[in-house]
């Protein structure tokens, strides 16, 4: 059996699923599929942009979508605090293709993509990297011990077409958030379904299975 997860390097809820994603699969002694879903946050938040200390420069949102929007990244910054990591609201709305491409390419270059995978993560939401630049991009797999080497081209060329046929895929299977599961033909979106996920894999859960793991991001 195969768990087949979706993730989004600017989704913090994903971020925040990623221990409990990998320890499940690992629990359950099933592959786990890793699979980037670039979500495109206007189309159900808006936009915004905002300067270095807080203020807004343009957007295009609600007040609902502002509310919902300032409500997520407290819950995910409150979780976070828990667990010793950093969650700093993002001054705009990202495009992760770039850092999208640069998974696919650690995956299918290296079998221990997770180093790349987490300091993405980590540096992203600490403002320590811009998903959208490939020098930064480049940079961090080669610090991840991951081959650079016409990585540049496959950014241009092959990566792209190559993620927009993953997210086509998704799609055609019903996924439109992250994080998001499949367990077959099975969906599932939330950290907060991980429990149900564990008993698709044929798993019991543990009483507190995914009860702190906020969220997910349509």
């Amino acid at each position: 059996m195969k768990l087949v997860h979706y993730f989004d390097y600017k989704s913090p809820y994903a971020y925040l699923a990623q221990e409990a994603t990998f320890a499940l699969a690992e629990r359950a002694g099933v592959e786990l599929d890793i699979l980037p879903y670039s979500l495109h946050i206007p189309d159900f938040l808006g936009a915004a942009e905002v300067d270095t200390e807080g203020r807004v420069l343009s957007q295009s949102r609600n007040e609902h979508q502002w509310r919902r929007v300032r409500y997520s990244y407290m819950d995910c910054r409150r979780e976070a605090n828990r667990r010793g990591l950093t969650i700093r609201g993002p001054r705009k709305i990202y495009d992760s293709t770039v850092s999208h491409i640069g998974f696919l390419w650690a995956k299918e270059r290296s079998g221990e993509f997770r180093t790349f995978h987490d300091t993405v993560y980590e540096k992203f939401w600490r403002h320590e990297l811009d998903i959208e630049d490939p020098d930064a991009v480049e940079k961090t797999l080669g610090a991840s011990r991951i081959e650079v080497r016409g990585f540049r081209d496959f950014l241009h060329g092959e990566g792209r077409r190559r993620l927009e046929e993953v997210k086509r895929e998704a799609e055609d299977r019903g996924v439109f958030g992250v994080p998001g599961y499949l367990v077959g033909d099975e969906l599932f979106w939330g950290a907060e379904r991980l429990d149900r996920v564990a008993e698709r894999l044929g798993l019991r859960p543990p009483p507190s299975a995914g009860e702190s793991v906020p969220g997910r991001t349509p």
